[in-house]
Formats: C-alpha cells, structure tokens, sequence
C-alpha cells in the first residue's frame, strides 16, 4: 500500500461573497535575477497579504506577512531579509520579493488574507516560481514497472517514477498516456535529501489494470531548473 503525506491549499473561489485572491500562475527567472510575485486581494483592504513557500509533496512553509501600514515585514521561521521581502502599490495590491534567487526558491508561493465580511481565509492559486541554472544537470528517471502481486491479484497497477539527482527539492513532474498529460490516479511525494547533498523524490500513477494490457506508452517527465528529462515504459517492454 502507497501512503503518502499531502498538504496543500484549496483556492475559495466559489463561495458567495467571498473575496477572490488573484496571482500569477508561473514566473520563470535565471539564478541570481530577482523574483516579483504579485498578488491581488479583491475587495479585501483592511487586512495583510500572508506568503507561503511549498514543494511537492511538502508542508507549506510561512515564509512572511506585511501590511501597508506596518514599518516591517513579519516573516516565518528560517525567511529573512534581505532574501525576502515585500511591498505594496495599493491597499490590495502586494509582492513577495525573492532576491539572488538560486534554485532552491524554485516551488509554488501561495498567498492569502482574510476575509472579515465573510470570515473566511481565502488563498490564491499560486505562483509556481522556477529558477533556471545552465550550469545544473537534468534529473535521472527511472519507472519501475508493476508488482507481479499487483498483476495477478489487483484491478490496478501502480508505476513508480524514480527521480534521482535533483539540484534541488523542486522537481516539475508529469506524467503522459500515448503522449496525453493525465492527472487523475497521479500522486508525488516529496523530495528527500541524500548524502552527496542531491535530493530523490518519487512519482507514482495509477491506471486500471485493463489499461496496461492495452500497451500504452506511459511517460514520466521530470523538469529541474528548466532541464528535462523523460522516460517511458509500456507493458510489451516488460519481460515477465
């Protein structure tokens, strides 16, 4: 049995009356640039725009929290400036500024404020955040094929996408079905440091047990600062 921890933020956008956080879906910067993610706050102006930082598979981490009329920034525990700070243009318009950026900044920043008239915490979307490096190594994949137990025994199967020598804990992974990208059946966990201080993570996909005897190529893609790199594996491939 696979367990794996998630944490994530769920964007309230359906609820009546409640105001709706707004930010960029994805900001692409070169190592050492600066970084400047927006964030609106819709109708909300009497209260601070909140910045979190998470990596697949991780727990969000409080990266800090400012509002116009403070004299500071308030940040989270291991955040500091000057690597990060914010700045307003309007009551409801904030940024998270990430200086020198290295590709350990690399990850999805949510923001969020709370909604005094309808006493809800409402989060954005997210801003996926990749910071490229020509001087990294592309990823090393390797897809393990299903448990023979699996095969006989079970109505699905789960492929297991090894991603070894990472740069950083980040990894941008998708998983393709005769080259279609699926997210359903789809679950990464997070990435683990190892001793010659590269990380490793692992991606799994579940499908229908019918669907592997139908031979479809199944691809995993795994992108690292903007290197990529992809493998595949189909059931005709597999020696019993």
């Amino acid at each position: 049995m696979i367990t794996i921890s998630c944490a994530f933020f769920t964007l309230l956008t359906c609820v009546s009356g409640v105001t709706v956080v707004t930010q960029s879906p994805l900001i692409t910067v070169n190592k050492g640039q600066t970084a400047t993610l927006d964030c609106n706050l819709g109708t909300v102006t009497g209260y601070d725009a909140v910045w979190y930082k998470q990596t697949p598979g991780g727990v969000p981490q409080h990266v800090l929290r400012f509002y116009h009329d403070w004299s500071s920034v308030k940040y989270g525990s291991g955040f500091s400036a000057p690597k990060f700070t914010s700045t307003y243009s309007s009551q409801s318009d904030y940024s998270l500024i990430i200086n020198n950026v290295d590709v350990g900044d690399s990850a999805v920043y949510y923001c969020n404020t709370w909604d005094g008239t309808a006493q809800e915490l409402v989060f954005g979307q997210g801003t996926k955040l990749i910071v490229t490096d020509a001087d990294v190594a592309p990823p090393v994949l390797n897809i393990l094929r299903p448990s023979r137990e699996e095969l006989i025994s079970s109505s699905k199967v789960t492929l297991v996408c090894l991603i070894d020598h990472m740069s950083a804990a980040f990894a941008d992974v998708r998983w393709l079905v005769n080259g279609n990208s699926v997210t359903e059946g789809v679950f990464t966990g997070s990435a683990e440091q190892q001793p010659d201080k590269k990380f490793r993570m692992s991606s799994y996909l579940i499908i229908e047990s019918s669907e592997w005897d139908k031979d479809k190529d199944l691809t995993c893609e795994a992108s690292v600062a903007s290197k990529t790199t992809r493998t595949n594996i189909k059931k005709s491939d597999c020696s019993d």
